[in-house]
């Protein structure tokens, strides 16, 4: 589970929980061309297909209604996303006047930013003329070199390339920062107080605590809002290793404040718009 997942699996964890229960569960996945949108998987055979970070916005088209209409048959629903998206179900909901907040589990992510959809729609198309296949799948966080999903990896026919994160173009846009969307730069949420059940990532700093536990496969930190999630918790952390720690030990950039806005983004937006995709990405990405 770990190794199908970018940090330690605690989503799958999660998922597990409500699934066993005949719930349903939204999450990220690709869809034709390896767009990205919120997808809907009701059995832990479909799991592997809303695993693994995707560093692009998601759709959501038809999400909100799919959920009302799940906890109005009675069922226990999980909805992961970046803040914003669940902050999005939990406001709709309540709008709408559902009283059956108790059986929606809302879990969100230590989000670094959400990227443009057309600029990786457009690196896609990029990769599949460049390489002369349809890009079939794509690994941010690919683990086969043990190193905490520093690799990269995507297929195209019978071909796969794998490869260092930070050598992959589109990382490199993502990481300069230059590539979010303007409201993440000025994001609410980037604070461990949150409106939803669970914060899940990361756990950056792990090496420092409990060096025993640090075996480059990735491991997930969880924050636990609510009492209700306190009780799923209990029931679901025993499938997997874990322990408590103090907040400070795993305080990271993105729940302090958030990204901020890179001076040459407005520049690079300007070249997006002008130069052939292909040279931004040489002038821009290496």
């Amino acid at each position: 589970m770990r190794e199908r997942s970018s940090s330690g699996g605690v989503f799958s964890v999660l998922a597990d929980w409500v699934l066993e229960r005949e719930g349903a569960v939204f999450a990220a996945g690709y869809g034709p061309d390896l767009r990205v949108a919120h997808r809907e998987v009701d059995g832990k055979e479909q799991l592997d297909r809303v695993r693994r970070t995707k560093y692009v916005q998601s759709g959501m088209d038809g999400v909100y209604g799919a959920i009302r209409d799940r906890l109005a048959a009675g069922r226990q629903t999980l909805f992961a996303g970046t803040p914003c998206q669940a902050e999005a179900v939990r406001r709709f909901l309540e709008r709408d006047g559902r009283a059956d907040r108790d059986r929606l589990i809302l879990v969100d992510l230590v989000c670094y930013g959400a990227a443009s959809p057309g600029i990786w729609e457009k690196y896609v198309r990029f990769l599949g003329l460049r390489y002369g296949g349809k890009i079939r799948d794509f690994e941010f966080r690919d683990k086969r070199g043990k190193d905490n999903g520093h690799t990269v990896s995507w297929k195209n026919g019978s071909t796969q390339r794998a490869y260092s994160l930070y050598a992959d173009p589109y990382c490199r846009l993502y990481f300069q920062d230059l590539i979010l969307r303007p409201s993440c730069y000025e994001c609410p949420f980037c604070r461990p107080e949150r409106e939803s059940d669970f914060t899940i990532g990361d756990f950056w700093g792990l090496e420092r605590i409990r060096p025993d536990l640090d075996d480059g496969m990735g491991n997930s930190l969880v924050i636990v809002h609510s009492e209700r999630a306190e009780r799923i918790w209990r029931e679901a952390a025993g499938r997997c290793l874990s322990f408590e720690c103090r907040l400070e030990d795993l305080l990271q950039p993105r729940l302090a404040a958030p990204t901020p806005r890179p001076a040459a983004r407005e520049r690079f937006m300007k070249w997006y718009r002008l130069l052939p995709f292909w040279i931004l990405l040489k002038k821009y990405g290496g």
